[in-house]
């Protein structure tokens, strides 16, 4: 039987109070690191599918085995959903699916998330299930709200929905919403059917999950340099 899950343990009890400065900072400058050759691989492999068979795009990033995006794929007919991990490990553990409308990618999220900006390709859906809360107050930046990708994240657009078992880290991504003009809800939820092992887990250890929800138009304009998402 599996030991039941702990709460994040985290020497933050409310909103770090770094937080605005840390997101208006990666807002007004967006990360011009190199693109590793990989990410850029994955890519292009994404490209050739959506070159061959044309579709409106979901992305379920940070999805670790894949089940999430086998339950996705059967939520979003129409769609193609695309799996991102940066493990092969966890990804080699993908469960098999009766749908045929999914791909597995080994990449970094926030290179991918950029090269799609770039690449001009529009994501109707966007999923972050139970990412690594990263609960200690020095890590905010590892955070997705407090990293760097988190602008280019924006520059996507679509349906943005947002997993966790830790409310803390679903608020702090609500207010870095709120402070890119993106004003979305924050909402206790009870899933009927989990989309992940980790939904599974914690609702079976008993933890109340949260998630947030906002749509978020597209700027096509987008490039390093420019004014803040959402903004005039």
């Amino acid at each position: 039987m599996q030991a039941p899950s702990r709460q994040p343990s985290s020497n933050q009890e409310h909103l770090h109070p770094k937080l605005a400065a840390t997101v208006r900072k990666h807002l007004g400058r967006p990360s011009r690191k190199p693109v590793a050759s990989h990410n850029a691989a994955a890519l292009e492999l994404l490209s050739q599918e959506l070159a061959d068979r044309p579709r409106p795009l979901v992305l379920d990033s940070f999805c670790g085995t894949g089940h999430s995006t086998t339950a996705l794929a059967l939520r979003h007919p129409e769609h193609l959903v695309v799996g991102i991990d940066k493990s092969g490990h966890r990804l080699a553990k993908r469960p098999d699916s009766p749908a045929d409308n999914s791909l597995l990618l080994r990449a970094e999220c926030e290179d991918l998330w950029r090269l799609l900006v770039e690449r001009d390709i529009p994501v109707d859906y966007h999923y972050l299930l139970y990412p690594n809360p990263w609960p200690k107050a020095k890590h905010l930046q590892r955070r997705i709200h407090g990293s760097a990708g988190f602008f280019w994240l924006l520059q996507l657009g679509g349906r943005v929905e947002l997993r966790s078992n830790w409310q803390t880290y679903v608020e702090e991504f609500g207010v870095a919403m709120h402070l890119a003009a993106h004003a979305g809800s924050v909402a206790r939820i009870i899933p009927s059917l989990p989309l992940s092992l980790f939904e599974r887990k914690y609702l079976d250890s008993g933890h109340a999950l949260w998630a947030f929800n906002v749509a978020i138009s597209r700027h096509t304009d987008a490039a390093p340099g420019n004014t803040l998402p959402g903004k005039p």
